[in-house]
């Protein structure tokens, strides 16, 4: 139920979030930068949520922080549908970047805790088959709503979006919450102080930043109004890429997981890199020799690629971190990764906002280099893991908790 509910989470955002930077920019009438500065400001709220739903986590569950989440999810996303200027999108966004901090680290927490240490990594393909299977259906859902000529159709997104929240909650009732790790007190050891002095862990989130900020912020905030505005392809369009990005995903997702069993995580960081960057310098080229129909394609064709690189991340990132946690700190261990995610996202949105007002084509192939830096990062990185956590574990049958009871 946690994963379908999930899945229902993944689909609304796959509504809003291809057409978010065309709606404040298109719809809105925001200059590309400042709306670019809204995307970053919600990710810099995440910064307060994430910590304190973190320790939270670890204090009362993650389930009540979930439970929380949504609420403040209803309450961003559907005001957005009322915003006229920039100050209104600055206050939602907040909002939202306050939800989503409190929302990565419970869930993460929650899919870690229903699952064994074998086969964690299976639930987290799991997840990630699911929520890219709801994107890209959501994706493709708002490329056929959504038309700039008519404003109400960008709010019809955002209402929707809206309700894949509730269901979410109503979802969210029948998932059991595990028990939590006992530990005599909540003292600085037991607390952030703990996690920060784990340096191993501290050059994991630093990875996992960049990957964010050069791959998922400008894969999903920046690239459909380069796509619209630069290549002149049509929203339509844009919600097939993303469904030719979501489709290789669910197929290839699972046979990655399982391939990557035994094998070396930071090899597979640096593998996506290669992937990644490939992709980015496709884009560079549809963009600058091609339009319309024909660019498209090629935007499509790099999508897919980069999905197979996003299959890699999905399998080591969250089961790496779960395995790095210190006990009865798994919360504040998720919530700081998620404090990485959210600093990298944010740069990505910034910079990328910018760029793309001032060198749309450049972008890509900037974006390229740091792919590839990032993924020599990761090698250089391995030597410091503990060498238990070096290596995706093979699944042991049966495990106490599958993947399907968490389903």
């Amino acid at each position: 139920m946690l994963l379908c509910g999930s899945f229902a989470n993944a689909f609304g955002n796959g509504v809003v979030f291809p057409f978010f930077l065309i709606y404040l920019h298109n719809v809105r009438s925001i200059p590309l930068g400042t709306a670019g500065l809204v995307l970053a400001v919600s990710g810099i709220a995440s910064l307060v949520g994430g910590p304190i739903a973190g320790a939270l986590v670890d204090r009362i569950g993650a389930k009540g922080m979930l439970v929380f989440a949504m609420l403040a999810s209803i309450v961003g996303f559907g005001g957005l549908i009322f915003v006229r200027d920039a100050q209104e999108a600055f206050v939602f966004a907040v909002v939202i970047g306050i939800a989503n901090g409190a929302f990565w680290p419970s869930h993460a927490s929650l899919v870690a805790a229903l699952t064994e240490r074998e086969s964690r990594h299976n639930a987290f393909a799991m997840q990630r088959v699911l929520n890219n299977l709801g994107i890209g259906l959501g994706g493709l859902v708002g490329g056929v709503i959504a038309t700039t000529a008519d404003p109400r159709t960008y709010e019809f997104l955002f209402v929707i979006d809206t309700v894949t929240f509730v269901i979410y909650l109503a979802l969210l009732s029948f998932v059991p919450s595990p028990p939590r790790h006992p530990h005599a007190h909540d003292g600085p050891r037991h607390g952030y102080r703990r996690v920060l002095a784990d340096h191993t862990f501290l050059g994991v989130v630093l990875l996992n930043a960049a990957v964010m900020g050069i791959g998922f912020a400008l894969l999903g905030d920046i690239f459909p109004a380069y796509a619209k505005n630069e290549a002149g392809v049509s929203e339509t369009a844009i919600g097939l890429i993303f469904l030719a990005n979501t489709l290789v995903i669910v197929i290839v997702q699972l046979p990655v997981a399982r391939m990557l069993e035994g094998k070396r995580r930071m090899a597979a960081y640096a593998v996506e890199g290669v992937i990644w960057a490939f992709s980015w310098l496709t884009v560079a080229v549809a963009g600058v020799w091609f339009f319309g129909t024909d660019a498209a394609v090629l935007f499509g064709v790099a999508f897919a690629v980069f999905a197979v690189g996003e299959c890699f991340h999905g399998t080591v990132k969250n089961a790496l971190t779960a395995d790095l946690a210190k006990p009865g700190l798994l919360g504040r261990y998720m919530a700081l990764d998620s404090v990485g995610i959210v600093v990298g996202t944010a740069g990505g949105r910034a910079a990328g906002g910018f760029m793309l007002a001032s060198a749309p084509n450049l972008l890509w192939i900037a974006a390229a280099f740091v792919a590839l830096a990032g993924g020599a990062y990761a090698l250089v990185l391995e030597r410091f893991l503990p060498a238990d956590v070096r290596r995706t574990p093979y699944t042991v049958p049966p495990p106490s908790q599958t993947v399907a009871e968490v389903l």
